[in-house]
């Protein structure tokens, strides 16, 4: 199964997709990726999303061999608000 790779995971595992033999469900897989990329991966991943086929899955979601995941790390940012308008408003 391919498992694309983004941001600060992309780094991590040095690529931006991986190979992972196949895993049962979501959960089984975030398991495999933290036992070959380490700990740092796993405390991304625990609050990062994961996407399958296009959709938000939750760990217990069961994976399919031809299934097209991506991991996301979280993404933080400030509200609209924070920024200035035009001309600095």
């Amino acid at each position: 199964m391919r498992v694309w790779l983004f941001a600060a995971l992309r780094e991590i595992a040095g690529s931006s997709s991986v190979e992972v033999p196949d895993a049962p469900d979501v959960h089984s897989l975030l398991e495999t990726l933290v036992e070959r990329f380490g700990n740092g991966f796993g405390r991304i991943m625990g609050s990062g999303t994961v996407v399958v086929n296009g959709r938000t899955a939750q760990r217990d979601q069961v994976l399919s061999s031809d299934d097209e995941v991506a991991l996301l790390p979280p993404v933080s940012g400030g509200s609209c608000r924070d920024r200035p308008g035009p001309a600095g408003e």
